[in-house]
């Protein structure tokens, strides 16, 4: 994050912090100066993220994503753009939440590293794998508590409100869920050394990532691989699946569930038998997870 600040700085933010500083008669704030830091920070990762999420949802939902999934008894009224709200309210607060980690890493406090020599060409590869790893794992254990009766409703259940979802459904949490499921990305880098460039292709990799697997497109059938039909069989099904990239700890933990023929197969996902019967399955999913929910409510 410090290049792209300094770029920032140096093309244009110099320039606007000296205005600012004279149309108030005030010396303008310095490079070195936390606030200005804080404002800075908080403004690029913003327009960052915002414009990622709007460009790269919007292309795989108009060139990847099945729109026939919008026929399903499941999909929401005007859903997209419920979705799109949601999302739109959520990343203000969680781009606040993420700043401390950002002002961490220019500081200094991160194990983030410049020149490849230090650690070699082979941990650089390495790094990559432990980086997945690391928050797969983290994702895991976040997204699972999340399930909870005592949180799902307060936090999580937002999310689950796209049982069928498109792309934009990828960032449309509450602010709290998506902050804590994007933990595991900023405390990767202060767990073990990654090069800042690495580090900043992989993160712009999570969060394609993380929208493709809510494309509706049923490429991958690697049993290794968190596609898209491993995620759309979690938000069908809710308690299954909870991985992000693999489905290693979901099968290590016992919460893996295999997605059916009928969802590789568009021709019979299409049914109108199949549909329904889903759809049953879903409504008979959320009253047993609501029964749970007012178990804990009376304990």
């Amino acid at each position: 994050m410090d290049y792209i600040l300094e770029y920032a700085d140096e093309w244009l933010l110099d320039g606007i912090y000296t205005k600012a500083g004279g149309l108030i008669g005030a010396e303008p704030l310095g490079r070195d100066s936390l606030v200005r830091q804080c404002l800075s920070l908080y403004v690029l990762v913003y327009i960052a993220i915002v414009s990622f999420y709007f460009l790269t949802a919007g292309f795989i939902y108009k060139f990847g994503y099945d729109h026939d999934l919008m026929k399903h008894p499941k999909f929401l009224p005007n859903q997209v753009s419920r979705e799109i709200k949601t999302s739109f309210k959520a990343l203000p607060v969680i781009t606040l939440l993420t700043v401390p980690f950002f002002l961490g890493e220019i500081h200094g406090y991160s194990q983030l590293y410049e020149n490849v020599d230090e650690y070699g060409w082979a941990y650089l590869v390495l790094s990559a794998l432990m980086f997945i790893i690391f928050t797969d794992f983290g994702i895991y254990w976040v997204h699972r508590l999340e399930h909870h009766p005592l949180v799902y409703a307060k936090c999580h259940k937002l999310h689950h409100k796209w049982i069928v979802s498109t792309p934009f459904a990828s960032h449309a949490f509450h602010p709290i869920d998506g902050w804590a499921q994007s933990l595991p990305y900023h405390i990767a880098v202060y767990v073990f050394p990654l090069h800042k460039l690495l580090y900043l292709g992989l993160f712009s990799f999570v969060n394609v990532w993380s929208i493709m697997i809510h494309d509706g497109e049923y490429v991958s059938r690697n049993p290794v691989v968190n596609g898209s039909a491993h995620h759309t069989v979690h938000h069908l099904y809710f308690n299954y699946n909870y991985g992000q990239f693999t489905t290693l700890f979901d099968r290590m933990f016992g919460s893996y569930r295999l997605p059916t023929a009928e969802i590789y197969d568009k021709s019979r996902r299409q049914s109108k038998k199949f549909l329904m019967k889903q759809a049953q399955e879903v409504d008979e999913m959320i009253k047993s997870i609501e029964k749970d929910e007012q178990k804990f409510k009376r304990q």
